[in-house]
């Protein structure tokens, strides 16, 4: 039957069954093994998220910013226009909600907030314009997950357009733009001379049925689209791109979230593409909001001075249940990055990264259990992170630099790591085969994987003197 004998030579059933000690197993157990594999990662809904996707949903009511007094010179500042707008279409909630139509044009605005049960519509052609002064921009208190903004102790600047706890409320278009106009907050970052943290493009706080598709993100100051503390947040068919010298911009960052999709989607950033996070050290333990059930998929990335898609370091609420497939990752500094440091506290677990193409990456895969800062002194010495049960198969690369680099600690060692079906072209600046992948305080298993991986990542028992456990 070779139907079976394709399931009982695949290196995700072989390596799963070594795994469970099994040594020698008929078609049958091969199949078995094959469903087992496949409902591991995903038994908590993480690879059914996008499956879900979400219904169309036209509104019955509609408005045009020029009704509020918006031009769209990209001169005039339009920031009441659109809070009038918001403010004024509040009240068709009720009603079947109602959606705010952007037409061709540049419109400057400063930060305001939406409401729920809005549709944002940018006309093709249709620009908003971040302003680039930061007077126009609301200054907010931090997060509760990070006690501190991200750049700067104290508060933040908020977002150009903003959600809080909102529900049913979606930002699209037929590919519109909204320009952050990024590069005074670069300017000021760089020559520490911000006064609070950088503000984000979109975000989302506290708030459920959230939609962003169909537009274009230029030049975020720090984050692109920003979801915390969400639930259900479906992205789809968005390019988001900034200067690639441009410092710690990110693309899209799922935050103590859950229920997320990602997908059909273009992102190139000055530091990481996609990254997953939920608070950091003392302030996230505490606020005890994990980022779980996470679908990201088909999917084109780059990350200038980042990894394309990361994990952490803020992750001390906890990340599991995600799910990464058929993602084109190219000219990176990393693929796919796992960080974390003591005083983290916190897990990522069960993540499933697979049907990988990587092109022009320095260290194709990253796992740092000493990697970050800290918010301030009120951290955790002995607040481990808990890193386990991470598989990456199907991967294939070109032109690699390092292969892998998991480093994890002594008091918290990274377990359970699979790797499966993994071939990298390695380039000519790379490391003889032999030191492609460096690796300390890591145990795990691998099948089929080229350049061959460590002898921490080889083997079906612990180096710590345990057995390796699914």
């Amino acid at each position: 039957m070779p139907v079976i004998e394709a399931y009982k030579s695949n290196p995700s059933i072989v390596l799963l069954s070594r795994f469970l000690g099994l040594r020698h197993f008929d078609g049958s157990v091969a199949l078995v093994l094959l469903l087992a594999l496949s409902c591991l990662i995903r038994s908590h809904g993480a690879g059914n998220v996008c499956d879900l996707g979400r219904r169309p949903n036209t509104r019955p009511h509609s408005v045009s910013i020029l009704e509020f007094g918006a031009v769209g010179d990209g001169k005039t500042l339009n920031t009441i226009a659109f809070q009038n707008a918001v403010f004024y279409l509040k009240s068709f909630a009720d009603k079947g909600g109602a959606q705010l139509y952007v037409p061709p044009g540049r419109w400057l605005t400063g930060s305001f907030n939406l409401t729920s049960h809005l549709t944002l519509f940018l006309e093709k052609d249709a620009v908003i314009l971040a302003s680039q002064d930061p007077l126009h921009w609301q200054v907010v208190d931090p997060l509760p997950s990070y006690g501190r903004g991200i750049d700067l102790p104290g508060r933040r600047y908020m977002s150009l357009i903003n959600g809080y706890m909102l529900h049913d409320v979606v930002v699209t278009g037929d590919n519109g733009t909204i320009d952050g106009q990024g590069l005074l907050w670069w300017d000021r970052f760089n020559s520490h001379s911000l006064k609070h943290s950088r503000p984000h493009l979109v975000e989302f706080v506290s708030s459920e049925d959230v939609t962003v598709s169909n537009l274009t993100f230029l030049n975020a100051p720090a984050y692109t689209i920003h979801s915390v503390y969400c639930s259900h947040v479906y992205i789809n068919k968005v390019t988001a791109t900034t200067s690639p010298e441009s410092p710690y911009t990110i693309g899209i960052v799922p935050d103590s979230s859950n229920n997320v999709c990602i997908q059909d989607s273009s992102i190139s950033m000055g530091y990481d593409a996609i990254s997953l996070k939920s608070g950091w050290d003392e302030y996230g333990i505490s606020y005890a909001r994990p980022t779980a059930n996470v679908q990201i998929q088909n999917v084109y990335l780059k990350a200038a001075s980042g990894a394309s898609i990361s994990f952490g370091s803020e992750m001390s609420g906890g990340i599991s249940d995600v799910v990464v497939r058929d993602a084109h990752i190219h000219n990176s500094l990393s693929g796919v990055a796992f960080r974390t440091t003591k005083g983290r506290g916190g897990y990522m677990k069960e993540i499933d990264v697979s049907n990988i193409n990587m092109v022009n990456v320095g260290t194709a895969f990253l796992a740092n259990g000493s990697f970050g800062t800290h918010p301030d002194s009120g951290f955790d010495a002995n607040a481990y992170p808990l890193v386990s049960h991470i598989m990456l198969h199907d991967i294939v690369g070109e032109n690699i630099s390092i292969a892998g680099e998991f480093f994890g600690t002594k008091e918290s060692p990274f377990t359970s790591v699979l790797l499966s079906n993994i071939s990298l072209s390695m380039n000519s600046d790379s490391p003889d085969d032999d030191d492609s992948w460096q690796c300390s305080y890591v145990e795990g298993s691998s099948e089929s994987v080229v350049p061959e991986p460590c002898f921490e990542l080889k083997g079906f028992e612990s180096s710590y003197g345990r057995a390796v456990a699914l």
